[in-house]
């Protein structure tokens, strides 16, 4: 990291003006330790940011449960206090969706639409259904960030740089999920044995 990164940082000139006045304030250990706070704070986020992945994942936004009886699993988690939405078609990927909100999570469970529904593949395999998948909000799921601007403020290529890992997807192009946001899957073959959806937060 540069001096003048570090420099340009407002935290850290707000840092030094209180120093100009320090004969007045009395505080100098006080601010002086704010300086490296501030000073030990970049140069930590400096490092991080470096990794082709700092930033791209946030929070876990839902645990996805395929079912071959859609309404006797909403009934049941509608039963141990969850919200439970009204059922939805999402023609596009196949599926009936109903999301389920807790205290500290949400699910979502899915059922097949159409013959061809990869949740009925799923439900040849699995008869009495299963989690399917998990799903993992982005930052910027498609456009790309720029080195000519902070790094504290650059937004990332999800899809792009999963695929430098040697991370396969499922489709070319991403779609639009049940949250009207776009989504791409990864191949679980290259996650551990797990299917995972990233969207756009």
């Amino acid at each position: 990291m540069s001096l003048i990164t570090l420099t340009e940082h407002s935290a850290w000139k707000k840092s030094i003006e209180s120093i100009v006045f320090c004969r007045y304030t009395m505080n100098c250990s006080k601010i002086l330790a704010n300086c490296a706070a501030v000073l030990k704070r970049t140069v930590l986020t400096r490092q991080f940011s470096s990794h082709p992945l700092a930033g791209l994942l946030g929070r876990l936004n839902h645990v996805a449960i395929a079912t071959p009886d859609l309404e006797k699993s909403a009934k049941f988690y509608e039963n141990l206090g969850g919200k439970v939405s009204e059922k939805v078609p999402q023609p596009e990927h196949g599926v009936y969706t109903v999301f389920v909100e807790l205290p500290n999570a949400k699910l979502e469970l899915l059922h097949p639409l159409g013959e061809k529904s990869p949740i009925q593949a799923f439900l040849n395999k699995n008869k009495e259904g299963g989690m399917h998948h998990i799903c993992i909000e982005v930052n910027q799921i498609e456009k790309a960030g720029s080195h000519l601007i902070p790094f504290w403020s650059r937004t990332f290529q999800a899809v792009a740089e999963v695929k430098k890992l040697g991370i396969r997807t499922l489709a070319k192009e991403t779609k639009i999920g049940a949250h009207g946001k776009p989504v791409m899957f990864l191949h679980p073959k290259d996650c551990g044995g797990v299917l995972i959806e990233l969207e756009q937060e």
